[in-house]
């Protein structure tokens, strides 16, 4: 699969295992539509959380230090004057429209809270592949750790957007200025 994207590529690894797993046809069904296809979703959101967010802090720092050099160019030259003000200007709002938007957006949150959802959502595949960890008992079977699993991943699945939900996308309270927390 030359040229998927890493998502493609798990939904296929995982894809082929699935298959091959000693399970009924509705169980099969279930882990790929569920666990496979929420991998591969919060996979893809979390590289493209993480491209915005380098991608507006790259343009906030390295604006932020254009700014002061633009400020010191010191010229006789009405024009070059002209020019370094107007690419100040433009620089510095750059600057302040990338740091608005990741902190309105909060990519680097959502990047760390998605890649963490992942890894959790992938060990616990591996766990379930493997009949290892808490679906290693005596005798056991993908079939008689198969509720055990779908409990997991649910359980997983709730905490990421309970997570997302108070952490993430809400507005942080922030006492008026002036005023401290005790």
């Amino acid at each position: 699969m030359t040229g998927a994207s890493y998502p493609d590529l798990l939904k296929s690894e995982f894809g082929s295992i699935i298959d091959d797993l000693d399970l009924d046809a509705e169980r099969k069904r279930f882990l790929k539509s569920r666990w496979l296809d929420q991998l591969a979703w919060v996979e893809g959101k979390a590289v493209q959380a993480q491209r915005r967010y380098y991608a507006l802090r790259l343009t906030t720092v390295v604006g932020a230090v254009l700014v002061p050099a633009l400020i010191s160019v010191n010229s006789s030259h009405g024009d070059l004057d002209t020019a370094a003000r107007v690419a100040t200007w433009v620089v510095s709002v750059v600057v302040a429209v990338s740091a608005a938007v990741e902190q309105l957006f909060h990519f680097g949150e959502r990047w760390r809270n998605y890649r963490q959802t992942a890894e959790r959502l992938k060990g616990e595949g591996w766990l379930f592949f493997q009949l290892g960890g808490p679906y290693s008992a005596n005798g056991a079977s993908h079939e008689t750790a198969y509720l055990a699993f779908a409990s997991r991943v649910e359980e997983l699945l709730r905490a990421d957007v309970d997570i997302y939900l108070t952490e993430i996308v809400v507005e942080k309270a922030r006492p008026p200025s002036g005023d401290r927390e005790t």
